[in-house]
C-alpha cells in the first residue's frame, strides 16, 4: 500500500515514516506539511492513503 503523510510537525511525520519503514506492504510515497502541499503530493503520488 502506499501512502502520503501530512502534519505541520516534522517529528510526527518523521515518527510515522520510521514506523512505516518497518512495515513489509507499506510504502511511504511522499510528506506534506500543509494541506496545499498535501494536494500536489497527493496529485503527484496517487497513494491509496493519506495520513
Amino acid at each position: 500500500m502506499k501512502i502520503v503523510i501530512a502534519d505541520d510537525h516534522h517529528v510526527v511525520r518523521k515518527g510515522l515514516r520510521f514506523f512505516f519503514a518497518t512495515q513489509d506492504d507499506i510504502e511511504v510515497v511522499g510528506e506534506a506539511a500543509t494541506g496545499v502541499e498535501a494536494l500536489r503530493v497527493i496529485e503527484e503520488t496517487k497513494p491509496d492513503r493519506v495520513l
